[in-house]
């Protein structure tokens, strides 16, 4: 938890430094796998000291782990309480940890924050880099450009560097979201249009992964295990009415009863 709260607090703030936040993932899994490999004994160590300081029953760990319940109740392989505790549980938790992180922040999602980033108006758009920019445009909008647009992008982006670093109310912006509106209020979305294209894609990514994990969680509330064997067609309905509650609550018994009775065959 100590190590991971520094990546948690950096998610959670409204202004987010993507730069920072993923350097801050890298260095979370590093030190999450190195806890892992060699830090076991310096846990141990602590616990102990923890249990001495308030008369807490240490158990000995050296003896035969017995499991007292489940299916561990018949293993064949005699086992340390140590090995229980580092294997089953402290390994098991932070493998957990792991599989979470690697899920959630891939290496091609990883990939996709730090070339948007370079579209970070932040400091005179000291990240801005012309050749990344291209690249994710190539590695991860392949449908939304034509060729002849893909073409035209690099040049774009000259010009627009320049035009922003001299613009009174676009020098000083410090996120995306600034940016876009400010192309819009100014009227250069007209004349940059490949790149607010761009940068609208870019702020989607939230909007879509938002949606797609509340629809997963949507469904680990709805399929329990009484709806196990619910067909697909009746469980996307009822998936429709859970995430959708905004809109359901509009609708009255009355008025699905008639709609029922209209039907009449």
């Amino acid at each position: 938890m100590g190590i991971t709260d520094i990546l948690c607090q950096a998610l959670q703030k409204q202004s987010q430094d993507i730069v920072n936040a993923v350097q801050l993932v890298h260095s979370t899994k590093t030190l999450i796998q190195s806890m892992r490999d060699d830090r076991w004994e310096e846990l141990l160590k602590n616990v102990k000291s923890f249990c001495e300081q308030h008369d807490i029953l240490i158990p000995d760990l050296t003896a035969s782990y017995v499991a007292r319940h489940g299916r561990s109740r018949h293993q064949k392989d005699h086992i340390t309480v140590e090995h229980y505790f580092r294997v089953e549980i402290f390994l098991v938790t932070i493998d957990k940890q792991l599989q979470e992180l690697n899920s959630r922040f891939n290496d091609q999602a990883m990939d996709l924050l730090s070339l948007s980033s370079t579209l970070m108006p932040k400091d005179a758009y000291k990240n801005f880099d012309i050749a990344k920019i291209s690249t994710l445009v190539d590695s991860y909008y392949l449908e939304d450009f034509t060729e002849q647009e893909k073409i035209n992008l690099p040049f774009q982006l000259q010009h627009f560097i320049l035009d922003v670093r001299q613009h009174p109310e676009m020098k000083n912006l410090s996120t995306i979201h600034e940016l876009c509106r400010c192309l819009a209020e100014t009227k250069k979305s007209k004349v940059y249009y490949l790149i607010d294209r761009l940068i609208r894609l870019i702020l989607t990514l939230l909007v879509s992964t938002t949606t797609t994990e509340r629809s997963f969680s949507a469904m680990k509330i709805i399929k329990i295990r009484l709806r196990n064997k619910m067909e697909d067609d009746f469980l996307a309905d009822s998936l429709v009415i859970y995430i959708e509650k905004e809109i359901a609550e509009k609708f009255s018994s009355d008025s699905i009863i008639k709609d029922f009775k209209s039907l009449k065959t």
